[in-house]
């Protein structure tokens, strides 16, 4: 069992937990979490990074997903990886000792990710990692690294597949360390369909569900390239002969378009600014097939039944193509383009909900957090 910090806030207070995110990615996966504290009267402090998101102007976060307002936000900004990762250690081990927490929660793989879990380690606080024991085993994605580190220093391993055990196993983790409680993200998207529903964006754009394709793009390897962002825009075009596109375009994408002077390739398709969470869950649940390079678009839809054609050679995510919708398509438009036409023809994954994909992943880890720093 591991002992609480010894360090304690100036007015003598102490916090069971400093729930930690930095990126619009993180603020589903911690949702649960805080809901799960609220409803046991579990004392925390909530703080955002500020690593490239205002978190104060999205009411579609707080509405849909129940979230307070951070106690702090270090506002760290954008910058380098090394930068990032530096001020987030830096000024996350203030707010530690000023307010010091029997436990770190910090989620996913971010940069503000690896930072948090150095500030936490060099403390001496336990550090819990969610979504622990990912692994695409590609060291040029700057995620990877931080996955892999941030597993390095956590105390607590909260996975969300049987891949994350057999990984962290194979890096040396005893079994008293890694805890498999499912995925927090499915939390809040059965949380978001109880409570909200779905919006009125496919009606709005002017398509029908089931007859259009929801398209995200924006990992460099895929929209950094000019010849690529070609090549893929090709791809959209030729499907978009067959079936509707709805495009929310990444600010990044959008600006490689028009750098390039791609902008005319996609003829009709609706290229939209990005969407809301809501929205971005009714576009999933509605289409007849998402094309994306996001982990978080894989897990969604299989969550939802719907088939996901991944543009990546590989997944940190394997559970979403071994038992679920996910098909990987790698680079080879050509490829891409036949599996597209594949579901258009009927052959769907034939996928399932993973174990422990219930909803309920938050209050597995808050029971183990409970259990072991009581």
């Amino acid at each position: 069992m591991l002992s609480p910090s010894p360090y304690r806030s100036l007015n003598g207070e102490r916090m069971l937990l400093t729930i930690v995110a930095g990126a619009r990615p993180n603020f589903m996966k911690v949702a649960p979490l805080i809901r799960e504290c609220e409803a046991r009267g579990v004392p925390y402090r909530f703080v955002h990074t500020g690593q490239h998101y205002d978190f104060s102007m999205s009411e579609d976060f707080i509405r849909t997903l129940g979230l307070p307002e951070p106690n702090a936000n270090l506002e760290v900004g954008s910058g380098t990886a090394c930068f990032q990762c530096a001020e987030v250690t830096l000024r996350l081990e203030r707010e530690l000792v000023e307010h010091a927490p029997g436990a770190v929660l910090v989620v996913g793989d971010i940069n503000s990710t690896l930072g948090a879990a150095i500030a936490a380690s060099k403390l001496f606080i336990p550090l819990g990692h969610v979504e622990a024991g990912l692994r695409s085993f590609n060291r040029t994605m700057p995620e990877e690294l931080n996955r892999v580190a941030t597993d390095a220093l956590a105390d607590f391993l909260f996975t969300t597949e049987e891949s994350g055990n057999v990984n962290l196993r194979s890096e040396g983790r005893g079994e008293e360390s890694i805890f498999f409680v499912g995925n927090t993200m499915i939390d809040s998207l059965a949380y978001a369909m109880d409570n909200s529903g779905e919006t009125g964006i496919v009606e709005d754009l002017g398509v029908r569900p089931g007859e259009f394709c929801y398209v995200t793009l924006h990992r460099p390897s895929n929209v950094d390239e000019p010849a690529r962002l070609e090549e893929v825009l090709g791809l959209l075009n030729s499907i978009s002969k067959r079936l509707d596109i709805v495009f929310p375009v990444h600010p990044r994408t959008r600006a490689r378009i028009a750098e390039d002077g791609l902008g005319g390739m996609l003829g009709d398709a609706r290229m939209v600014d990005p969407v809301g969470y809501l929205d971005s869950v009714t576009l999933t649940r509605r289409a007849r097939f998402v094309l994306t390079d996001s982990g978080g678009l894989q897990e969604e839809s299989t969550y939802l039944g719907v088939p996901c054609l991944t543009l990546r050679p590989e997944t940190e995510r394997p559970v979403t193509v071994e038992e679920g919708t996910n098909v990987l398509v790698s680079e080879d438009c050509g490829a891409i383009l036949g599996a597209a036409f594949d579901i258009l023809g009927g052959k769907t994954p034939a996928g399932k909900v993973p174990p422990l994909w219930d909803g309920h992943a938050a209050s597995r880890i808050i029971d183990a957090l409970e259990e072991r720093l009581d």
